[in-house]
């Protein structure tokens, strides 16, 4: 009879399985999200092994230095050895939709720093095709509704995301787009194409820095996955 694990559970339980990528008396990088804070968690019990953590957003720096593990800005690290985040969709050649909670800016930079990306994520958010899941786009404000338009002409649908009846403001003060409709199957090209619209911040499609192993949280405990 197999193991009937909550999500939280399956998330506690690949947080800490995350903890075998850490590399001991160095940088980690530290994602953002429900998943990864069950990763800062598990973290708390070897922070006095590693020399401190670069944080992709405020939620994540603010659960990071309560557990007393040290966050340095990007700006002072050459590179990290390991970053490990979440996904809201992942492929089965590691490419990811991301930034559900906003911080796919600054998911993009701290992965652009890392040797390698692990991801963690429950087993529901592997899928054949990415776009099930509303695709989060960073944008310049002044740029929503054209950019609205250039997704319906690619057949998605796109809203800009509020928070407590006005547009959500990222950490970096701009606004972000959630598109649904699309099926994304070549998604570096697409993510390549979508970056250059102008007023494009950052597209939540994670193909040019993917991850190279993920580990998801199955009933019968943690499954791991490597992408050549």
């Amino acid at each position: 009879m197999p193991q009937r694990w909550t999500q939280d559970e399956l998330k506690a339980l690949v947080g800490r399985a995350a903890l075998r990528y850490v590399v001991p008396g160095e940088i980690v990088g530290v994602g953002t999200g429900s998943t990864v804070n069950k990763f800062i968690d598990a973290l708390a019990s070897m922070k006095d092994q590693i020399a401190g953590a670069v944080s992709s957003s405020e939620a994540s720096t603010e659960r990071l230095r309560a557990v007393g593990i040290t966050v340095l800005d990007a700006n002072a690290v050459d590179r990290l050895s390991v970053y490990i985040d979440g996904a809201d969709e992942i492929d089965g050649q590691g490419c990811m939709v991301k930034g559900g909670g906003a911080a796919l800016t600054r998911e993009k930079i701290v992965a652009a720093l890392a040797d390698r990306f692990v991801c963690i994520a429950d087993e529901s958010k592997l899928v054949a095709t990415l776009g099930a899941f509303p695709l989060p786009v960073e944008i310049i404000p002044m740029a929503a509704r054209r950019l609205g338009a250039q997704f319906a002409s690619l057949g998605g649908q796109a809203g800009v995301r509020q928070h407590a009846g006005a547009p959500l403001v990222t950490d970096n003060g701009q606004w972000i787009l959630d598109v649904s409709g699309l099926k994304i199957t070549q998604p570096l090209a697409f993510e390549t194409m979508v970056s250059q619209w102008p007023g494009v911040v950052t597209a939540g499609v994670f193909a040019h820095q993917r991850a190279q192993v993920c580990l998801l949280g199955t009933a019968s405990g943690v499954r791991e996955l490597h992408f050549d």
